[in-house]
């Protein structure tokens, strides 16, 4: 609706500059500058090459965004930023950006978490989110499970990696089998022509002992280590490795425990509605098991498209867009950029 607020949204927590305009759940632009290949070389993200890269990029990457909506700054009715979490240093230049574009444009600036973020751009997607819902949110440094009673106030996390995250578990692994980096992309193609249950590897924290103490909790450092030891001892025995064998035995062990603890978490709680965001809901075997798991049960899964999973500026938008509607009141003009943001902290 054309009444409804015009939202930007700035993403610099890692390694992608995003831009992102939305009105109400409509996007409008997703303008993004990757400085993934700048990364690739080091097997990770280097945080001060990636602040480096959001410096050449936050400039032509909200032009890009601005020309593709169609709008100008003036047309802007509020500003939202990543504050937290991620790279500090990648944090600062978003942040920074963005208040300087608040104070030219005499615009509000709102704050924002990035994981409820993934959230929020759902709502792009699939319209309004019903509340409550539970989360799933999965990627390079997270692995949660959210109860989301009122996206605009706050979370309450349900369960949380305990090591390695998945998506930092798929980017070793990928590395142990000669695959690019980022590895979930990669695994993900690999893994389509292999056998899935060729390789038994283990469920990280699905032993009744462990489901007692972290019940939705996750861990996969275990498993990239039984990887890691298969791997090993066919090189040791002079025998190929089955890459594609692998791939899909590990991809499945990661998808089975995502899927089965985060629908316990439907079940226990009574909700109907699951929603999965972060850089691995792009991989297809997740979003497959999920809704084939889920539609046993009765509960609806949300995925949005695996461009917007990835982290992008329309999600930041998307969620300031929510916190506008709400009637959140804007953040100070001296908001932090907090690497060590909490869940339970939606705005700042």
């Amino acid at each position: 609706m054309a009444d409804e607020p015009l939202i930007l949204g700035i993403e610099t927590s890692c390694d992608e500059t995003g831009v992102g305009i939305v009105r109400g759940h409509t996007l409008l632009a997703d303008a993004l500058a990757s400085s993934v290949e700048e990364h690739a070389r080091f097997g990770g993200v280097v945080p001060e090459v990636a602040s480096r890269a959001h410096l050449e990029a936050i400039v032509p990457t909200m032009d890009r965004a601005l020309t593709e909506a169609g709008v100008t700054l003036a047309d802007i009715d509020a500003i939202a930023v990543t504050s937290g979490p991620g790279l500090a240093g990648a944090l600062l230049v978003g942040v920074a950006a963005a208040k300087g574009y608040a104070v030219a444009a005499e615009k509000p600036i709102y704050g924002v978490n990035h994981l409820a973020a993934h959230v929020a751009v759902d709502t792009l997607e699939h319209g309004p989110l019903p509340e409550p819902a539970i989360a799933l949110l999965v990627s390079g440094g997270h692995s949660s499970l959210l109860l989301v009673d009122d996206l605009a106030r706050g979370v309450t996390p349900l369960g949380a990696t305990i090591d390695d995250a998945a998506g930092e578990a798929f980017d070793k692994v990928a590395r142990l089998l000669g695959l690019p980096f980022p590895g979930g992309p990669p695994i993900d193609r690999e893994a389509r022509s292999g056998d899935a249950a060729s390789i038994a590897f283990p469920r990280g924290l699905t032993a009744a002992k462990d489901l007692a103490a972290h019940r939705y909790d996750f861990s996969f450092s275990g498993l990239k280590t039984a990887v890691a030891r298969w791997v090993e001892a066919r090189q040791r025995a002079g025998e190929p490795v089955p890459v594609a064998d692998v791939a899909a035995s590990f991809q499945e062990a990661v998808c089975d425990v995502l899927t089965s603890k985060a629908l316990a978490a439907c079940r226990a709680q009574g909700i109907d509605t699951l929603v999965i965001g972060g850089g691995v809901a792009a991989n297809s075997r997740l979003r497959a098991l999920a809704e084939q798991r889920a539609e046993k049960y009765g509960i609806r899964v949300r995925v949005p498209r695996p461009k917007l999973c990835t982290d992008n500026g329309a999600m930041v938008a998307a969620l300031g867009s929510h916190l506008v509607a709400a009637g959140v009141a804007p953040s100070r003009l001296d908001l932090p950029a907090d690497s060590a943001l909490p869940l339970t902290t939606v705005s700042v």
